[in-house]
């Protein structure tokens, strides 16, 4: 249906809607920035509540545990009970939880924050995505409003690493978890007054047995996967993932049946709802495997500090920045599939580059390449975000929101699991007949296991020895950086293939401007996604 100039104004979003979207990128922000800084915080918070290796690895694990498994859950909820409303009381818990982290006296306290920030994490990110769907309705302002939304993603984990290391210079590790408390009063206050509430007054209540089993299907497969990347494929990773995907199979023969299911498959039946989602799950793996790794070469074959090493990523993460900015002026006159599939091939070329850094002087060359990695992420990132929330009916944006943050989610715990075994296997392969003579056997087992393990082994050695051994190791490290980055590469070249033939006919801002646009800037379940594009905002009605 073509709708009438007047109807094209009604769409278009004030000066109302733009404030919103500011507090709607305050958490975007934190929980970009959440994701970085604990890392940093590790060495001090093991020093004062001594956790166990066990602890330790839930301490940094289950917060990402508890968001994909809840993500589906909260997005659905939010569709049923207001969008804003599950905004406001997981900014609260949030809030809460924080404190709770930050004042934490055991690493069983600790923990239980860690897992409180994830539940209550997952109710920030669809929440948001699907506000600025309801605000935004016109397709070129969406466009816009995600672009800045995956912007402020980019500026969190751009300055996670430098504002945590300043913290931490400063004051004690519970000051990194403190950085939320501010943000989400700031939210609980202007987002009444900003942002409009809205709810799928047709639907059913929550099926539990659903919530039960997305559960059952999330964290197995997660924890498998996580643990697959640190153990290798032992029988406990193995067992959980098949478990996972077991409860899967039930959870999905469920939600054919139900006439309100907690997750609508007949999303997957529109072509650029799923081909985005497969575009998002498998670049954002590779790009997040090869971010872990990244970031160790700094630390450990580099020997920068964390302040320092994220200086060094300050590039890339800028680079992500302007690509998001610029994407929605470029897809107005480039279709998506084609931008998107041109930019992954700019990623393949930086992921070659990475190829080739040595354990000498590569870091010219990997920033480079990281560069272009993060450059050819930014259309991927905003215009498959935007296809997959533009694809969804209104009622469904929190459900089609949470389901591109949890392909998120699977796609980065995927790739680590990958490319870390590629890393570990050839880590190990190289360094076993490059130790030097003399190192004793226990010594040797650990070095031989990770890099840091070589680096802790070295200073115990005498100087010349110890020397010999972490040259070793950063040599066995970035020959399995090469390899995962090259591995990465070939994926990303294929994702850029499949990104042209699959999105070939999402048409540009312009062609659908010309051709008339789909009733509410989105076509319904099954049909084909609405162009986006980029208009910067009026500052008048």
């Amino acid at each position: 249906m073509t709708i009438e100039t007047e109807e094209e104004e009604g769409l278009r979003a004030g000066p109302r809607e733009w404030l919103g979207l500011f507090v709607l990128t305050l958490p975007t922000i934190l929980l970009a920035l959440d994701a970085t800084v604990l890392n940093l915080a590790v060495p001090e918070i093991s020093a004062d509540l001594r956790p166990t290796s066990a602890e330790l690895l839930w301490i940094a694990d289950i917060y990402g545990f508890m968001i994909a498994g809840f993500l589906v859950t909260m997005g659905t909820l939010g569709d049923r009970i207001g969008r804003r409303r599950l905004l406001l009381i997981g900014a609260l818990g949030f809030g809460a939880a924080s404190v709770l982290a930050a004042t934490a006296t055991s690493p069983e306290i600790l923990i239980l924050a860690r897992a409180l920030l994830g539940v209550t994490g997952a109710t920030l990110m669809p929440s948001t995505l699907a506000l600025i769907t309801n605000m935004f309705k016109d397709p070129r302002q969406r466009g816009v409003a995600i672009s800045v939304w995956v912007t402020c993603f980019s500026v969190g984990i751009a300055v996670g690493p430098v504002l945590g290391g300043a913290l931490l210079e400063w004051f004690w590790w519970g000051s990194v978890f403190l950085l939320g408390v501010p943000v989400m009063v700031v939210l609980l206050v202007a987002a009444p007054l900003l942002l409009p509430e809205y709810r799928d007054d047709d639907a059913g209540r929550i099926d539990l047995a659903s919530v039960v089993l997305s559960l059952a299907t999330v964290l197995p497969v997660i924890y498998g996967v996580k643990r697959l990347a640190e153990h290798g494929a032992d029988g406990l990773s193995l067992g959980t993932i098949v478990v996972g995907a077991v409860v899967g199979v039930v959870f999905v023969m469920r939600q054919t049946k139900l006439a309100d299911p907690l997750l609508d498959l007949r999303l997957f039946r529109n072509r650029a709802f799923s081909a985005s989602l497969l575009v998002l799950l498998f670049g954002l793996g590779i790009m997040g495997g090869l971010y872990l790794f990244i970031a160790q070469y700094l630390q450990l074959v580099e020997g920068l500090s964390p302040i320092k090493a994220g200086l060094w990523l300050l590039p890339a993460a800028l680079a992500l920045i302007v690509a998001s900015s610029l994407t929605p002026a470029l897809v107005r006159r480039v279709r998506p599939g084609f931008l998107v599939g041109g930019a992954l091939i700019l990623s393949v070329a930086g992921y070659a580059l990475i190829t080739q850094v040595d354990s000498v002087d590569g870091l010219p060359m990997l920033v480079t390449g990281f560069v272009l990695v993060y450059t050819g992420i930014g259309p991927m990132m905003v215009l498959g975000t935007d296809l997959v929330v533009g694809s969804a009916p209104p009622e469904k944006a929190g459900s089609a929101a949470a389901m591109s943050e949890t392909g998120m989610e699977f796609g980065i715990a995927l790739g680590i699991a990958g490319l870390g075994s590629i890393v570990t296997t050839v880590y190990r392969d190289e360094i076993a007949g490059s130790l030097p003579a003399g190192v004793p056997a226990a010594a040797s087992e650990s070095a031989r296991d990770t890099l840091a393990g070589a680096a802790e082994v070295a200073r115990s050695l005498p100087g010349q020895q110890g020397a010999q051994v972490v040259e070793a190791a950063r040599e066995a490290f970035t020959g399995g950086l090469n390899l995962a980055s090259g591995v990465g590469g070939a994926i990303v070249a294929v994702l850029a293939v499949a990104a042209m033939v699959l999105l070939r006919h999402v048409p540009t801002s312009d062609e659908s401007g010309e051709a008339g646009e789909e009733e509410d800037g989105a076509a319904a379940i099954g049909g084909e996604a609405t162009a986006i594009g980029g208009e910067m905002p009026s500052t008048t009605q």
